[in-house]
């Protein structure tokens, strides 16, 4: 059975729209009842809508806090069984509401529609989905309301997609229903060139190529889960982010349509990521394989390797450097000195008051002299580039923590992204 080749649509004049409402849009009873009247409104303009929502905010915390009260490494399934409760409220609540301003409404849990997953617990993907509940209940003028993040396992278990696990449910449901467009409403009203809370004159794009995004979730930016933007790129799912906490707003379209205008703008944002830490492993043997013998033990270890530095070798010997996320620096670096005999090392050592800082635009492949403008605008500030990593579309500096809003700051003016 092919992934989200579910069934086919039936023409149909209106649109079919998947909304998605996080944990901050559902966080109160109020918020609840606002997001009934927003979607009813998207009914009464004569939409078929399904709404994908999460836990209320705070809730999956409390409920993993517990988890940890009775076993120090809680058992996976058993997490995952604790957890869906949170979005099972929601989803009850949310019909309740829509139902007390006269709008039919149904609920589903994950295992209910059914959203078929894989066997891995606390963080399972999506093999395919059953659209045919879904499909009657629309046809029968309902509201159907889904709860994000979960599934079932072939073996009828609870399962749970992992952290953004709602944004991907909602997309994969849009891909599944071939919707006509996945809304995803947060707490903020679209996509911005950086974070406003470091750049304040920074400024909401109207639409945003997917590899860009793409780029920028992966890079750090917090306002989709990157697990989601994938799906939307792998299905060609149209993709809005909204305010749930505003009227009005067209929030930031991700389209798949590169125009002269995004090839104009050379660099569309920046992001920033303080999850790093960098390892150095120093005076290893220059010798092929030498960075496998390294990396390899890394991946056994289940650890993501980012940025990576092989030195031009001296007298034989050669300087490797690479990045890991911060939770797991402890843990590499005792990794790497328990290999320090093996390899050959003169030195393990690294530092974990490190953030990456990056700047993404489609624009850069027809322009030249982007990253030599990204160097200087950070030299002119006495900020020192301890690693860099480029794509066709990106560069991103490794650099003190301490600098890390400076830095972004002096980018965001220099590429002049203030401006419209």
């Amino acid at each position: 059975m092919p992934p989200f080749g579910l069934f086919k649509q039936k023409a149909r004049k209106m649109a079919l729209i998947v909304q998605k409402y996080g944990g901050t849009s559902v966080g109160s009873a109020e918020r609840i009842k606002n997001v009934a009247k927003r979607v009813a409104q998207t009914r009464a303009e004569g939409h078929d809508v399904v709404v994908v929502v999460s836990a209320m905010s705070g809730e999956t915390n409390r409920l993993v806090a517990l988890a940890h009260e009775m076993q120090e490494f809680p058992d996976p399934r058993e997490m995952d069984v604790v957890l869906v409760t949170g979005e099972q409220v929601t989803i009850g609540l949310l019909a309740m509401a829509l139902k007390n301003i006269g709008v039919d409404a149904k609920s589903y849990t994950g295992w209910q529609v059914a959203v078929q997953t894989d066997n891995a617990h606390t963080k399972a993907r999506i093999d395919h989905i059953d659209g045919d509940k879904i499909h009657a209940d629309l046809k029968a003028g309902k509201i159907v309301i889904v709860a994000g993040f979960q599934g079932i396992t072939a073996d009828g278990d609870i399962s749970t997609l992992g952290r953004g696990g709602s944004d991907t449910s909602a997309v994969a449901l849009a891909a599944a229903l071939k919707a006509d467009e996945c809304q995803i409403y947060t707490d903020v009203d679209g996509v911005y060139t950086t974070d406003p809370r470091v750049v304040p004159e920074a400024r909401r794009m109207s639409t945003i190529s997917f590899e860009e995004m793409l780029e920028l979730a992966s890079l750090g930016s917090k306002v989709l889960q990157i697990r989601s933007v994938e799906f939307a790129g792998k299905y060609q799912v149209r993709l809005r982010v909204l305010s749930s906490l505003q009227e009005g707003g067209e929030g930031t379209l991700i389209t798949f349509e590169e125009d002269e205008n995004m090839e104009k703008a050379v660099v569309k944002g920046i992001a920033f990521d303080k999850n790093q830490a960098r390892i150095n492993v120093r005076g290893v043997s220059d010798k092929p394989g030498i960075a496998y013998q390294i990396l390899g033990a890394i991946a056994d270890a289940n650890i993501e390797v980012d940025m990576i530095i092989q030195n031009v070798g001296a007298e034989g010997t050669t300087d490797f450097s690479f990045t890991v996320p911060r939770g797991d620096y402890r843990q590499t670096l005792d990794l790497m000195n328990g290999l320090k005999e093996s390899l050959g090392a003169a030195e393990v050592n690294g530092d974990d008051t490190v953030c990456k800082v990056s700047i993404v635009g489609v624009g850069m492949r027809s322009h030249s002299g982007v990253a030599a403008t990204m160097f200087r605008s950070l030299a002119e500030e006495g900020i020192n580039i301890q690693m860099i990593s480029t794509s066709e579309i990106k560069v991103s500096v490794l650099i003190d923590e301490k600098y890390m809003e400076l830095a972004t700051r002096v980018l965001h003016k220099a590429f002049g992204l203030e401006q419209a």
